[in-house]
């Protein structure tokens, strides 16, 4: 597996943008967005994380990422975190925040395993207002809440 830079055309990523995210006005809102690190194993494109530069608070922000579903569970998305805590640090950030539905218990449970801890709950972040279906429902908990986490780098 190979981890980089991507330089080619986001809207080719919007596929993978899908899996990560519920909202397809949400993706319009950011898909073009600060930069793109990929995984490619054996030449097919297996993962992707969205990393947007720190501001002059030092936060850097990874907005979104996903992992196909045949390779999940294989380190592709870890491999793709610490790459991005790499660019983050180099660049002099001091922190990398991420959120998450808190009704994703997965994503939870994985950001917590790679040193993130919990910051802030932003209540009602999910809605039809933001472009989410009324009544979306994760892992049997109603998406309603976002949960922010972040590592100190």
């Amino acid at each position: 597996m190979d981890v980089h830079s991507f330089d080619g055309p986001r809207d080719s990523l919007r596929f993978l943008f899908r899996v990560a995210e519920d909202s397809a006005d949400e993706i319009d809102r950011y898909l073009f967005a600060g930069e793109i690190i990929v995984a490619v194993d054996e030449g097919a494109l297996i993962g992707y994380l969205q990393l947007l530069d720190a501001q002059a608070d030092g936060i850097a922000e990874l907005k979104s990422m996903a992992v196909i579903a045949t390779h999940r569970r294989s380190g592709v998305g870890r491999a793709l975190v610490e790459e991005a805590v790499r660019r983050s640090r180099s660049r002099g950030a001091s922190q990398l925040v991420v959120a998450t539905a808190a009704a994703d218990t997965g994503n939870l449970r994985f950001y917590q395993r790679l040193h993130f801890r919990m910051l802030r709950i932003e209540r009602d972040a999910f809605g039809p207002g933001a472009g989410y279906a009324e009544g979306t429902v994760i892992d049997g908990i109603p998406l309603t809440d976002r949960v922010w986490l972040e590592r100190q780098l």
